[in-house]
């Protein structure tokens, strides 16, 4: 394990900073009336990495790859071109560089600066991947005796999402309106959602394309990075519609990404294995080595005008697949995977009520309402607002994503009012 690398701006050196110069994450940012620019984060400031490539302090093969305003062009260069930018910046950035002076006029502050997307999403896959969040909803709907689906220990199991419905955090989410059937109710109503829940999760975001079938290992490269993802989830709507082809316009609101994508690069000290399996998994499917992520995680609500309090604290370690398992999987049929494919990692609960990562959980269905300060909750409530975050840690310095926050509006009052054109 690697310790902290020194940087020349003293804020990237402070242990409780979610970006030294270990991690250096990419985003795209607007400051000053400029239009969105690629830039990295370090410290509190945003390196302004477009203007670094028109200046001529860094240099990448095939290039300009970073003037397009999002990082798809330098994720479809490869590895290799990641790599070489990665030590670019490193040395640029590191302690006694003699860039030093060059640089400053390249760095904004964070608090300065609007962040955007980071990137094209192609397409959205989403999985249901750790143990314990599937064992606790099979039990809520099936008992604990028939938790689990019959397939779910042999491979991950996912539905394709909407990309067009990913947005940066700080967007709000409109409460949407949808098809429900309450137990003992004759016929559905058409009403907004009065079950709307969050999904804590990661996302891994493809910077390579496939056209057939790639192994585990094959799949772990063609990784660039990963954000926080929260898939926000309507499950009164759920329930009446996932049987029998699962999610739909339950899971198609919203999904929720963090700016920063931190790269694999910047993850690779924190490897681990996944836990021990029930049943060993057909050989394409093998790990070939540790490909989870020891990655804390944390989910925050925060009532309207009420003070925020943590209602659940995770790890990515608690996996029982991996985003490259989940990403080869996908590939077995033929289906090819896009640059800029983002690939979420399905709700990551852990093993006791505390570390749940949905309210589903949390408040068991609504049975069990979780208290939050001086209110409590069985789903989320017009006004909340709902922010994750997540960091692995070691060695004296932490490697973080900053956050993933979206706020709660009310659902329209009428969703299919149509303002009258004024007749000449």
């Amino acid at each position: 394990m690697t310790g902290l690398r020194r940087s020349w701006l003293q804020s990237a050196n402070a242990a409780e900073t979610d970006f030294p110069l270990n991690n250096l994450p990419c985003g795209v940012f607007s400051a000053g009336g400029s239009g969105p620019r690629c830039g990295v984060a370090i410290g509190d400031r945003i390196l302004d990495v477009a203007a670094l490539e028109r200046a001529g302090l860094i240099a990448l093969a095939g290039g300009p790859l970073l003037q397009a305003g999002i990082w798809n062009p330098l994720m479809a260069a490869g590895p290799a071109v990641w790599a070489a930018l990665r030590a670019q910046l490193t040395a640029l950035l590191a302690e006694g560089s003699e860039a030093a002076n060059d640089l400053s006029r390249h760095l904004v502050e964070q608090r300065e600066a609007v962040l955007h997307l980071p990137f094209a999403v192609a397409e959205f896959t989403d999985f249901y991947a750790s143990r314990h969040h599937a064992f606790n909803v099979g039990s809520m709907f099936r008992g604990p005796e028939n938790a689990l689906p019959p397939n779910w220990l042999h491979m991950p199991i996912g539905y394709n999402g909407r990309a067009s419905s990913v947005v940066v955090s700080g967007t709000p989410v409109r409460r949407p309106w949808g098809q429900v059937r309450e137990p003992g109710e004759e016929a559905p109503r058409f009403v907004p959602s009065a079950r709307l829940d969050f999904e804590l999760e990661l996302g891994a975001i493809v910077g390579q394309p496939s056209c057939g079938p790639v192994t585990v290992a094959e799949a772990d490269r063609m990784i660039f990075g990963y954000v926080l993802l929260n898939d926000w989830s309507a499950r009164d709507i759920q329930a009446w519609e996932y049987q029998p082809l699962g999610p739909f316009q339950s899971k198609a609101t919203a999904t929720t990404i963090s700016p920063w994508i931190v790269t694999r690069a910047a993850l690779e000290p924190f490897r681990c294995p996944t836990p021990p399996r029930e049943r060993p998994l057909l050989p394409h499917l093998a790990e070939p080595g540790p490909m989870l992520y020891d990655i804390a995680l944390e989910a925050e609500l925060t009532p309207d005008g009420a003070e925020p309090v943590t209602i659940a604290r995770s790890n990515y370690r608690h996996m029982s697949y991996s985003a490259a398992q989940q990403l080869a999987h996908h590939t077995t049929s033929g289906c090819p995977m896009r640059v800029g494919d983002l690939i979420g990692s399905g709700t990551i609960s852990g093993p006791d009520r505390t570390s749940r990562g949905s309210l589903l959980e949390l408040s068991w269905g609504g049975r069990e309402p979780l208290a939050v300060g001086s209110a409590t909750r069985s789903f989320l409530e017009d006004g909340d607002r709902l922010t994750l975050r997540g960091h692995a840690a070691a060695g004296g310095y932490r490697v973080g994503f900053g956050e993933c926050s979206g706020r709660i509006l009310p659902a329209l009052a009428d969703p299919y009012r149509r303002e009258e054109k004024p007749r000449r």
